[in-house]
């Protein structure tokens, strides 16, 4: 991991707000339509909020009108990790950093074109590098 990702459960609740300690290492989900990137539409890079892991450039994120900034492919494969989720009665793909495990979302099959895919991922697990 990168030099200041915490390494203890008490480093990442003194780093991260409630908000994002809930969403990223408990695997909430914030409310649709509230949080900071739903919206954004700046060029730039968004990483994992826990070990800055580049994860989404804005070049492949899209209106999916679900209000969770939605994206058709990660940056590079290799730094998502996929797994099934079962929670609250339903199946469905999770989207964790393969770095340190951070929760950002869920991978639907319903995404635009070249690959199909949306990963719906909370603002919460992100931060934003404005190019």
């Amino acid at each position: 991991m990168a030099e200041n990702t915490p390494n203890t459960d008490q480093e990442y609740r003194s780093k991260l707000t409630d908000q994002q300690y809930r969403v990223a290492r408990c695997s909430a989900t914030e409310p649709p339509f509230t949080g900071a990137y739903w919206d954004n539409h700046d060029k730039g890079m968004y990483r994992c909020i826990c070990c800055d892991t580049p994860l989404f450039s804005s070049d492949t994120k899209f209106d999916s009108g679900t209000g969770w900034p939605s994206f058709y492919a990660p940056v590079a494969e290799d730094n998502i990790e996929l797994a099934e989720d079962r929670t609250y009665g339903m199946v469905r793909v999770e989207a964790k950093c393969k770095k340190c495990g951070a929760h950002l979302g869920h991978v639907f099959p319903d995404g635009p074109k070249p690959t199909g895919e949306r990963y719906c991922i909370n603002s919460a697990s992100l931060n934003f590098e404005k190019k």
